[in-house]
């Protein structure tokens, strides 16, 4: 990928750039801020460890929204983030008007780029990206299952001992506390989870998934996760970037699969350098498809 940018270099955006500039998947990586000086800083504290990573990606950062001309993906990580005891959906209304103006600017200087939307409420603002450009769904992608699966792997690991590294899981729907952690797709290197847990342990695992965004902000008090979603992050823009053709959960807009029309929110998908190649729809047992559509009311509830 030739450029990347940015919007929103606070703690998730200052990540998800250092990952992606050390793993070079782009040429040119710009940063974009409220604050001219601060911006140059980031950027110029990530370029300057490009010696130590060995990578020759070309960081910049500032102010100008013109910097982000001809990007092919414009990252959104800009707005408010969650404080202690706040919902995700409590920040529909700050983080859209600053969405807004963003939107704006892509289509001004970046009207062929593809838009990953990092800030909650993510499938709100990935629904209204979508509304606001009027480009098609492949273009308009945002994080929530990447981050949500790898949380839900983490406690099966913690939980069992067993290495992350063989245990693959998968979370659908809303990023909010009605996420559909699919427990029966679970499993440790092809195993399904229910061969090594009790009902009552993965029914724990479900809650605590669902809660896992919400227990790391009351335990930092005062900044919420961005690690693990500046890692999701560029895991998603990793297979954009080499055509990678990954299945990924992330929110996309829906056009009639798992019943759904007119929302966004997460499925699995195939994410290639045209950004999602395919939605993936599964077949669901009633009680799942009972539990997805109580996760798509909840976020319709917060689209007006």
């Amino acid at each position: 990928m030739k450029k990347i940018a940015i919007v929103g270099p606070g703690r998730v955006g200052e990540s998800a750039a250092q990952l992606i500039a050390k793993t070079e998947l782009c040429h040119e990586l710009v940063l974009l801020g409220r604050q001219e000086g601060k911006t140059k800083g980031i950027a110029l504290d990530i370029q300057e460890s490009a010696p130590l990573f060995r990578f020759d990606t070309v960081v910049t950062g500032g102010a100008d929204p013109a910097a982000m001309t001809d990007s092919d993906l414009v990252i959104f990580t800009a707005g408010l983030p969650r404080k202690p005891g706040m919902s995700r959906d409590e920040l529909a209304s700050a983080n859209l008007a600053v969405l807004r103006t963003v939107v704006d600017n892509v289509l001004k200087y970046a009207p062929h780029a593809m838009l990953l939307l990092v800030t909650n409420p993510v499938d709100v603002l990935s629904y209204y990206a979508w509304k606001w450009t009027g480009w098609p769904r492949a273009r308009i992608l945002g994080l929530s299952g990447v981050l949500d699966s790898a949380r839900m792997a983490s406690f099966i690991a913690m939980e069992t001992g067993f290495s992350t590294q063989d245990i693959s899981t998968l979370v659908i729907g809303g990023h909010g506390d009605a996420m559909l952690p699919l427990t029966r797709y679970a499993c440790i290197n092809g195993i399904p989870i229910d061969q090594f847990l009790d009902e009552a342990t993965i029914s724990k695992l479900v809650e605590h998934t669902r809660k896992g965004g919400a227990e790391i902000l009351a335990l930092k008090e005062t900044s919420s996760a961005y690690d693990s979603p500046a890692a999701s992050t560029a895991l998603m823009v990793e297979s954009i970037a080499h055509n990678r053709q990954r299945l990924l959960p992330c929110v996309a807009i829906l056009q009639g699969e798992y019943g759904e029309n007119n929302i966004a929110m997460g499925v699995p998908v195939i994410l290639s350098s045209k950004g999602i190649a395919r939605v993936i729809e599964l077949p669901l047992t009633p009680e799942e498809q009972k539990a997805l559509s109580a996760s798509a009311a909840a976020v319709r509830n917060n689209i007006t």
